[in-house]
């Protein structure tokens, strides 16, 4: 596995829970506000324009804070802006 995988690791300690995060999420066993949060930032990366209130609101009914869905927000614009910078500009990720 690589890098990314290795992190993940470190934080769930599950290997065939990091696989299958890996694979597919949605087929993973993860819990409702885990699960909420990556739909979320799956959302903002792909369609971004399609963010809405009740988008929000379901992180909301999953337990999280304004100042947590804006956080999980900024980090997910951070890393799409800086891997668009890379991509742009020809970078080839880190070993």
């Amino acid at each position: 596995m690589d890098a990314h995988a290795d992190d993940l690791r470190s934080e769930v300690h599950d290997d065939e829970l990091v696989s299958a995060i890996r694979t597919d999420y949605r087929a993973a066993r993860i819990d409702g506000p885990t699960r909420a949060l990556l739909d979320h930032a799956v959302l903002l990366t792909r369609e971004p324009w399609e963010v809405t209130d009740e988008n929000i609101q379901k992180l909301r009914d999953h337990g999280f804070s304004d100042r947590a869905i804006h956080d999980a927000t900024q980090v997910t614009a951070y890393f799409n802006y800086i891997n668009r910078i890379a991509d742009g500009t020809g970078i080839d990720p880190e070993d």
